[in-house]
């Protein structure tokens, strides 16, 4: 099965983005043991101490305390859609939807125990909400972010139009996001029938049953690697 190439590749980011990206990601992991052992009493002085760096550093990063987790949430979202924007196309290309629902299952089913242990600081962060609201608005605005960059993806991959488009992106970030919050209220394993990642395909088909234009074949990647957020027209 081909690989549709990407004419331009996105550039590789400097190693001070790298470093910058891994520090804030350290500073995540941390602010979510803490929330989930703590709840609404975290403090960002606590984050930034417990991090291993100054609160000066700690407020160069994120705006505020419940903000420190977004890096730990966001990057599961970003593995979803880099594996969804590199699909195979050509004649033996498989159906969007199928493609939606493996990408799913990739994404919410730990390959490692580092990827296991992200998905058990998710489920302590989404127990803290209730008693959090600014938290609980973290999650909902990495969704919708997740949402917004989903779009010019399905774009691409689908060639529908704009309201399609919409509607499909916000039927599958909808699927992920349910299928992980029904897994965190539960205590089943992050990688067993009951884990998100088993949650997520059968949501996915549920939400996005009204739309046929997720049954055809996904077609080539003809952009240079930046989201233009348009559909393309059929």
């Amino acid at each position: 099965m081909p690989t549709a190439p990407r004419s331009t590749p996105p550039p590789r980011p400097s190693l001070t983005e790298r470093r910058k990206a891994e520090t804030q990601l350290e500073i995540a992991r941390t602010a979510a043991a803490l929330f989930t052992e703590r709840g609404a009493a975290v403090t960002a002085e606590e984050i930034a101490r417990t991090s291993g760096v100054a609160l000066r550093t700690f407020y160069r990063y994120f705006r505020t305390k419940e903000d420190a987790v977004v890096p730990l949430l966001a990057n599961g979202v970003r593995e979803w859609l880099d594996d969804l924007a590199a699909p195979s196309a050509g004649p033996e290309a498989l159906p969007v939807r199928e493609v939606l629902e493996r990408a799913a299952r990739r994404a919410l089913t730990p390959a490692d125990e580092p990827a296991a242990e992200a998905l058990r600081w998710t489920r302590g962060l989404l127990r803290a909400m209730p008693d959090d609201p600014a938290l609980r608005a973290v999650w909902h605005r990495v969704h919708h972010d997740s949402e917004e960059a989903l779009r010019p993806v399905l774009a691409r991959l689908t060639g529908a139009d704009p309201w399609a488009v919409r509607l499909a992106a916000a039927a599958a970030n909808t699927a992920m996001r349910i299928a992980v919050e029904e897994w965190a209220a539960g205590d089943a394993a992050p990688d067993g029938p009951r884990g998100p990642g088993a949650l997520a395909a059968p949501a996915l088909r549920a939400l996005t049953a009204g739309l046929p234009e997720l049954d055809a074949p996904c077609r080539a990647y003809t952009g240079n690697g930046r989201e233009n957020g348009e559909a393309r027209g059929r």
